[in-house]
């Protein structure tokens, strides 16, 4: 039986309605897609490392061939076109333009990016470059990685180089993908790569990571002519467990961790250590001159949320003394990741970053929601990621109304695609994958984003 076409007319709005220069479009990362992980020339990344252990990734998976962008950007950027995506956020490869890290541009690699390059501006679609989404060359991490101070010099080098090679096309430039997600996930908890754990790993690496957030937007600055430079923050709306004070101080501490930890130095605030005291234990690694060299005024911030989050006090937690209830435990609608499907907190997050002075445009560059997705008779219905966009985008479209800056809106993800840890568990995409065949099919979800994208 295929299932019946969906009717959009009772969603009551439309892109038009957030206004002409509202920015619409769809949100990708380099390791995640393209595959091709020892073409040409690349060089391995910390990502090709981690997943080599089948312990560290769902069912020992891994990104060697993803979505094979790498060989199949025309197919996927013309399916964008004829879904009315106007906007293309991706990232660059690290370890595929300097396979070492360092030394000169990899000619193969540049070149695949010129070809993406090309044919979006071809199709009519402007494409975002993210400089850092995850995957730094192995090399790199063999000296330490974000942990090392050194990686000011070598970050210098790869973003100066991919202005200059890419930016007299791409305009729109994102430094950074959730710094706290990398640091946090990768040099504290171990759970990500390079699979480092512990406080002496994680506060060196959140400094130099900062110090480079601002660092690659002057770079950036000054190698792209006209440039729109911005870096891009996970965050999530953080709700106390009780009105009990050492929950309300739980929470106050996760937010300053989850929320704060990245954005307040750029804008000069410095870290928010009058909230979370560990941090004054990153004087150990800061140098003279590092308080003004962390600042940068971006032509726009990135937000990145997903859901939200219920924070308790917990004494057995060191150092935060605080703990994420889970969503499940709460009884509420989850999606596969267990995160709560929560849209008021995308307005909650809008609130939270419009209340700081010095943020030129605020966008959402990335949102989505990862269900389980069933082929029948080549359809993909999926009801619960339609309600999900639509209810986030609600909110959305009430903060803009109610007088809150808000600038754009990318979706959380194109196609499905390898989730990290998870694998390919989670689908997130408005576009099924068949991970065997590569056959891409266009889910309800992104018929409907289609639609309501039509005469934009």
């Amino acid at each position: 039986m295929t299932p019946p076409n969906p009717n959009f007319s009772d969603y009551g709005l439309k892109a038009s309605d957030f206004g002409p220069d509202f920015i619409w479009g769809v949100s990708t990362a380099a390791y995640q897609i393209e595959g091709a992980y020892n073409s040409d020339d690349k060089g391995e990344s910390i990502w090709d490392r981690f997943t080599s252990d089948k312990k560290n990734i769902h069912q020992g998976q891994n990104g060697q061939i993803a979505c094979d962008f790498y060989h199949r950007y025309r197919e996927d950027i013309l399916l964008m076109k004829s879904m009315n995506i106007p906007h293309f956020r991706f990232s660059l490869s690290w370890s595929r333009l300097m396979p070492k890290g360092q030394g000169t541009l990899s000619i193969a690699g540049i070149d695949f990016y010129n070809r993406v390059i090309d044919f979006c501006l071809e199709c009519g679609i402007t494409p975002w470059a993210t400089l850092y989404h995850w995957d730094l060359p192995q090399a790199l991490e063999e000296k330490g990685g974000w942990t090392n101070r050194a990686i000011l010099g070598w970050f210098e080098t790869y973003a100066r180089h991919c202005g200059q090679a890419f930016g007299d096309r791409v305009k729109h430039w994102i430094v950074l993908n959730e710094p706290m997600v990398f640091t946090g996930a990768g040099y504290f908890l171990g759970a990500h790569a390079p699979g480092k754990k512990g406080l002496g790993n994680f506060l060196p690496a959140v400094h130099h990571t900062t110090l480079c957030q601002a660092l690659g937007g002057k770079v950036l600055r000054e190698a792209v002519k006209e440039g729109v430079i911005g870096s891009t923050f996970s965050c999530s709306m953080i709700t106390p467990y009780s009105r009990k004070k050492r929950d309300l101080m739980a929470a106050k501490k996760a937010d300053a961790l989850l929320n704060r930890l990245f954005i307040e130095p750029c804008l000069g605030l410095g870290y928010p250590t009058d909230d979370l005291s560990i941090l004054k234990r990153m004087e150990k690694y800061q140098k003279v001159g590092d308080d003004k060299n962390m600042v940068f005024d971006f032509d726009f911030i990135g937000i990145q949320n997903y859901t939200r989050e219920v924070v308790k006090h917990s004494f057995t937690v060191p150092y935060l003394r605080s703990k994420l209830v889970n969503a499940t435990k709460r009884n509420v609608p989850t999606t596969l990741m267990d995160w709560e499907v929560y849209p008021k907190s995308i307005h909650a997050m809008i609130s939270q970053f419009n209340a700081y002075k010095g943020i030129k445009k605020l966008i959402i560059t990335e949102n989505g929601a990862a269900f389980e997705d069933t082929v029948l008779n080549g359809h993909v219905d999926d009801p619960k990621r339609l309600s999900y966009l639509q209810e986030y985008i609600k909110e959305v479209y009430r903060a803009k109304k109610a007088g809150l800056v808000i600038h754009g809106y990318f979706i959380w993800t194109f196609t499905d695609n390898f989730e990290w840890a998870e694998g390919y568990y989670p689908r997130f995409g408005l576009v099924h994958n068949n991970f065997n065949t590569q056959k891409r099919l266009v889910k309800t979800s992104g018929k409907w984003y289609s639609t309501f994208l039509e005469g934009h």
